[in-house]
């Protein structure tokens, strides 16, 4: 698996979450964030089913930034 790191949030301090990857191989991206509270799932659940294997995460606005950098990298042709 080729992760490269994009970032992680600058507000985080000593905290790892949240933070992006881009896998190299797949061309996926993966995200590490605090995982939302039930009333925030259950919500979820109404537009998009939530398998076991699943998880609904919080990212914040400071986020914005590698989200985009993560998937502009994806975007580059090979």
């Amino acid at each position: 698996m080729g992760l490269r790191f994009v970032g992680k949030d600058p507000e985080s301090g000593d905290h790892g979450c949240p933070a992006v990857w881009v896998d190299e191989e797949t061309k996926r991206i993966v995200i590490q964030g605090v995982t939302a509270d039930a009333e925030t799932t259950a919500r979820t659940v109404q537009d998009s089913p939530l398998p076991a294997y699943e998880g609904v995460v919080w990212l914040p606005e400071s986020m914005i930034p590698m989200l985009r950098k993560a998937l502009d990298g994806l975007a580059e042709p090979e």
